[in-house]
């Protein structure tokens, strides 16, 4: 169970609250999420759903089910809270078949080109290219997996924070935690909560900001 500290004023969720593609198993799973999301004791509880999130991508849960449970469900839109514009987006480019929320490389700049330019904090499922993004392809080669349109709409928005999950730990390799490069002001956080093939044990409980 993940533990969540106290004192906290905002909870930005990125992704993959539940883990079976087949939507009537997937469903379940989501519901029991909000469930436990709305009982926080926060103020503001963002969502953005993920890739496994089939359930949500397919209708069966709905914008109106984490609404009315007091939680911020943002696809492609932005919240403004106490003076912070939050954008988020469950959009990843495409990998494999039957996940939900995917998009073609070639045409997922088009999501990010509606972020507005003064958003202070970029939520999204998956990272940008080449940070805290790497993991195994399908020939079992190691590559950074975010997406390049991202990126450089980053660079061109210099947002307070970015946050994503999707990319886990991989073996040894970790993507959980956060990172801050010299020359940006941006900071990048990989709130993934588990490895690559142990997605029934949690070892981390995200990362804290204060901005």
């Amino acid at each position: 169970m993940l533990t969540i500290p106290k004192s906290i004023d905002i909870v930005l969720f990125s992704g993959d609250c539940s883990n079976p593609p087949e939507s009537y198993r997937n469903e379940p799973e989501v519901r029991e999420f909000i469930k436990w999301y709305s009982k926080l004791n926060i103020k503001y509880k963002i969502f953005v759903a993920g890739n496994h999130d089939t359930s949500i991508e397919r209708g069966l849960v709905r914008k109106e089910d984490f609404l009315k449970e007091g939680i911020i469900y943002l696809k492609n839109d932005f919240e403004i809270i106490e003076g912070l514009k939050i954008w988020g987006s469950p959009f990843t480019p495409t990998f494999g078949n039957g996940w939900s929320f995917n998009k073609d490389r070639s045409k997922i700049g088009m999501i990010w080109d509606t972020i507005p330019e003064d958003t202070d904090i970029i939520v999204t499922h998956g990272p940008p290219k080449g940070i805290l993004d790497i993991s195994e392809n399908r020939k079992g080669n190691l590559e950074f997996c975010g997406d390049t349109a991202l990126r450089k709409r980053i660079l061109k928005i210099n947002p307070k924070l970015v946050c994503f999950g999707h990319i886990h730990n991989c073996k040894d390799i970790t993507n959980q935690g956060y990172i801050k490069l010299s020359d940006e002001n941006t900071i990048y956080s990989n709130g993934s909560i588990v490895t690559d093939g142990k997605f029934g044990q949690i070892n981390n409980n995200g990362n804290i900001f204060e901005l």
